[in-house]
Parts: C-alpha cells; sequence; structure tokens
C-alpha cells in the first residue's frame, strides 16, 4: 500500500508549482524578509572567507571543501526535517508548505529570465544582450555574438529546467522537505564555489560532485520531458529530441547538462553547446545537435514555449498521478 505522506506530496507538488506559476519569487513578500536561497548564499560564503584561504594547501582547502558541504547540506536537511514535522496534521501546515515548494522551485522566475535576454537582444542590440545574459549563464559574455547569446539562454533553459524545476521536485518527492531544502542548499553551493577557477578548484570540489550526484537522474527525466513537450509544440521534433539525446546527451563536459541541452537542441533543430569561453578557460565541448548553430531570438520564443509545456506536462504527471492513487485508496 502507498503511505499517504507520499501521496500529500504529489498534490502539495502541484500546489507548489502552480503557485510559483502565479506568484514567481513573490517579490512583494522577500522584500521584507530574505529569500531562503539568499539565506543559504550568505552561509555558503561566510564558510568560504573562513575556510577557503589561499595560504593553506590545496588539500587542506579540499577537506574543507567537504566539511562545508557536509555540514551546509546537512543543516539544511535537518532544518526541512523539523519544518516538516511541525507542518504534519494541519491545514495550515500543508499550506506553509505548499508556499515552501513554491518559493524553492524556479519555473516561472526561470522564463523570465531567459525572455529578458531575447527583449534586452531586440531592444538593445549586442551590448544589452550580453548584459542580460550574464545573469544566467557563467561563460564570458564579451566573446559571444548575437548567436552565441541565443545559444547560451537557450542551454541555460535547458540546464535549469532540469536544475531548478525538475531537480527539486524529485527530491521532494522522494525525501519531502529534507530532500528538497538539502537539494537546494547543494546547488547553490555548486553554482556558488563549484567552478573550474583557481580559487575554487579544490575548496569547491565537493560540492561539485553532489551536485553532479543528485542531478544524475533528474537530468535525463527533464530531457524525456522536453521530448515529450515537442509532440505538441508547433514545428516541435519529439522523435529528433530523442535521438539526439540519447546520442549528444553524455558528450557534454557536464555528466549531467548534456540530457537536457541536447534533447532542446533535437526539438528546436539547433545545435547547442560547442566550445565556449568560461573564466576558467575554454571548453571545448563537441556540439549537441544536427542543426544550425545560427540561433536567432525567434528560437528563444520557440524554446521557451517547449518549456512552458514541459513545465505543464511534469504538473499534469503528478497531478494524474495523485488522482489514480487517490481513487484506489480505500475510504
Amino acid at each position: 500500500m502507498i503511505a499517504p505522506v507520499a501521496v500529500d506530496r504529489l498534490l502539495l507538488l502541484v500546489a507548489g508549482l502552480a503557485i510559483d506559476g502565479l506568484f514567481a519569487d513573490m517579490p512583494a513578500v522577500f522584500r521584507y524578509v530574505d529569500h531562503p536561497v539568499a539565506v543559504a548564499g550568505r552561509a555558503i560564503a561566510f564558510f568560504d572567507r573562513k575556510l577557503n584561504r589561499e595560504t593553506r594547501s590545496e588539500a587542506s582547502r579540499r577537506d574543507r571543501g567537504v566539511i562545508t558541504v557536509v555540514l551546509l547540506v546537512g543543516a539544511a536537511a535537518v532544518l526541512g526535517f523539523a519544518i516538516e514535522r511541525l507542518c504534519l496534521g494541519h491545514l495550515l501546515g500543508r499550506i506553509v508548505e505548499a508556499l515552501l515548494i513554491g518559493v524553492l522551485v524556479a519555473q516561472r522566475s526561470l522564463y523570465e529570465h531567459v525572455a529578458a535576454v531575447a527583449a534586452a537582444l531586440d531592444a538593445g542590440g549586442l551590448g544589452a544582450g550580453r548584459n542580460a545574459v550574464r545573469r544566467i549563464v557563467g561563460r564570458d559574455p564579451m566573446s559571444l555574438d548575437a548567436h552565441g547569446i541565443v545559444r547560451a539562454a537557450i542551454e541555460s533553459l535547458a540546464e535549469n529546467f532540469s536544475d531548478g524545476v525538475v531537480a527539486p521536485v524529485f527530491w521532494y518527492l522522494l525525501l519531502g522537505l529534507p530532500g528538497l531544502f538539502a537539494y537546494k542548499m547543494a546547488n547553490t553551493l555548486d553554482s556558488m564555489i563549484g567552478h573550474r577557477t583557481k580559487r575554487y578548484h579544490s575548496f569547491g570540489w565537493a560540492a561539485a560532485r553532489l551536485d553532479d550526484v543528485l542531478n544524475l537522474m533528474p537530468a535525463p527525466i527533464s530531457g524525456l520531458l522536453l521530448a515529450a513537450a515537442a509532440v505538441f509544440a508547433k514545428n516541435g521534433r519529439a522523435d529528433r529530441a530523442l535521438v539526439i539525446m540519447l546520442r549528444d546527451g553524455r558528450k557534454h563536459h557536464s555528466p549531467n547538462a548534456g540530457w537536457p541541452e541536447s534533447a532542446m537542441a533535437g526539438a528546436l533543430g539547433l545545435a547547442l553547446a560547442g566550445p565556449r569561453h568560461y573564466p576558467e578557460g575554454l571548453i571545448a565541448d563537441p556540439w549537441l545537435g544536427d542543426g544550425s548553430p545560427w540561433a536567432a531570438t525567434s528560437d528563444i520564443a520557440r524554446a521557451l514555449h517547449l518549456y512552458r509545456l514541459a513545465c505543464l506536462i511534469e504538473a499534469g504527471l503528478l497531478l494524474g498521478a495523485w488522482l489514480a492513487v487517490h481513487l484506489t485508496l480505500p475510504v
């Protein structure tokens, strides 16, 4: 028999996704209180300042990076467990839990950030496009032409669909609020210190590896959702999305980003990834997909439409699972 708590999680996830879709980052609320991710960022910055000093050896900095990850991810999981226990058994607690899911899933904010790149590029040209894409990618925006800016925005959309939407849903469904809180802390650690730069090569090693492990399942799931979305998208190529994902998904330097990026490339008929300039140097990735690399802002609109459909499919699957289980449970 399926535990009632698992059934509750399905419905709470649907509610949380709806809250995020309607209210995004809730600026009216977080104007007065700190966003949980901002709190996590300050904690990470504190450990970075205290433990990641250049005077220490690389081995020492790696050990301290491991300690940072264990302490912060563990603390996040404990906090999630405590809040979940407080929320059990009453309606107000369930509302709080759904709100927390809505805050920690980034589907609408991701959409808005990527859409802003297309708007900036159309309205302000190359300079404005570079400034807009700088907010969502880690590569050097000055190395990008207009086509490169568009590809970077689409690649970020695909990768962050996995990191910011599918993975939080996956870990909440599996482990509840402790899983969601721990994953968000791990993902924030990776975004802040999981780089291959000289400063974080050792200290950020554990953060990068943990994020890779936590996304091993969500990444291909996100690719499958994008392929499914292509069935319903105008000029979407679901068959190519699946074929390209299976063929090119492992070619990316990241063990996970290649799955959704290659699915997006196949669905849109584009070539994504390829050689890219980062602060730590050139990443000589192969191209994903068989299409053209000469992407235009209209391709961002197509990618965003595919992304919306994938989010709806994910929510629909969760709601369908809840209905199926709910209808079979004894009254």
